[in-house]
């Protein structure tokens, strides 16, 4: 443990100082999603995040959670959009257990994982990506070191994220608003989610300066929902309006950092997170708004009358 530590250490810290130009890559969790939301139907979310992506020319990563819809013929076929778009279609389980739940056995959360993999892998674009549940990776020896013992054997790559953010607490809020009152002005709302992603990318983009000694392909991550059917399309031009290049989800998973493997007791979170904690840094070191679920913006617009 210890040898790893050094490793891993060495490859942070003394990493070559020079800067690349900074990238990031697409992924989203969860879906495709068949409930309900206040506006637009799942067919029409799923279109109009499709056709965002398809505007600006941005290939993605869909980890889908199969009893979110795909497990029925009508959501297989949102989820099916995906792949034929030449978007990739990864695993995300069948119902979204969480690892680090004490009733959460290693047994049944491979199970899981099976079960999801018999549907995902009939679908265009498939790739045997897996990302964990809310990225937790298990609060055991026992779970931590099963998974990565499954995901190898079955020949998974561990679909990490670098770029965390809070895009389904704000998609709860714009939900709760829409359902108060539908003709809300949602102006606010938009602003603070653009404001939420530009804060969290520039804090991650710190962070893998100061761990890595250079920018790296970040892997962002944001959910199929109402939020980023709406104004994924502002999501992306405002990286675009930034200076990111726009990479595909294979290329970010090309950087070496991905083949990362940080020594931690309990595992999980943005692998940039994960880094710093296996490296001895403590909250405040990380900063505390990369953790904080989008506290920051829902106080704005609770301060909004929102």
């Amino acid at each position: 443990m210890k040898a790893l530590r050094c490793a891993l250490a060495a490859l942070c810290l003394a990493a070559a100082p020079q800067l690349h130009a900074q990238s990031v890559a697409f992924s989203f969790d969860d879906g495709p999603r068949l409930s309900a939301t206040p506006r637009l139907a799942p067919q029409e979310r799923n279109a109009a995040m499709l056709a965002a992506l398809a505007k600006h020319r941005v290939k993605a990563a869909l980890f889908v959670t199969c009893g979110n819809g795909a497990d029925r013929p009508e959501g297989a076929a949102l989820a099916r959009a995906w792949g034929q778009a030449g978007h990739v279609v990864g695993n995300h389980t069948m119902t979204h257990l969480d690892l680090n739940g004490e009733k959460t056995t290693l047994a049944r959360y491979q199970q899981e994982v099976r079960d999801c993999d018999r549907i995902v892998s009939t679908l265009p674009g498939y790739r045997k990506w897996f990302r964990y549940t809310y990225l937790r990776e298990g609060n055991t020896p026992e779970k931590r070191d099963g998974m990565k013992g499954f995901l190898r054997e079955q020949g998974y790559r561990n679909a990490y994220v670098t770029l965390d953010t809070s895009d389904w607490r704000l998609d709860g809020k714009l939900v709760e608003v829409l359902t108060k009152d539908p003709k809300a002005n949602l102006e606010p709302i938009r602003q603070a989610y653009l404001a939420h992603i530009k804060q969290r990318a520039l804090a991650y983009r710190a962070l893998s300066q100061r761990l890595q000694g250079r920018d790296i392909p970040q892997m962002l991550l944001l959910h199929h929902n109402l939020i980023n059917a709406l104004w994924l399309g502002d999501v992306i031009q405002q990286f675009r309006d930034m200076g990111w290049a726009i990479v595909t989800p294979e290329l970010a998973f090309a950087d070496p950092v991905y083949a990362l493997e940080p020594q931690r007791s309990v595992p999980g979170q943005s692998l940039l997170i994960s880094m710093g904690r296996s490296l001895g840094l403590t909250t405040q070191d990380i900063g505390l708004r990369l953790m904080d679920d989008g506290d920051f913006e829902i106080e704005g617009l609770k301060e909004l009358g929102l």
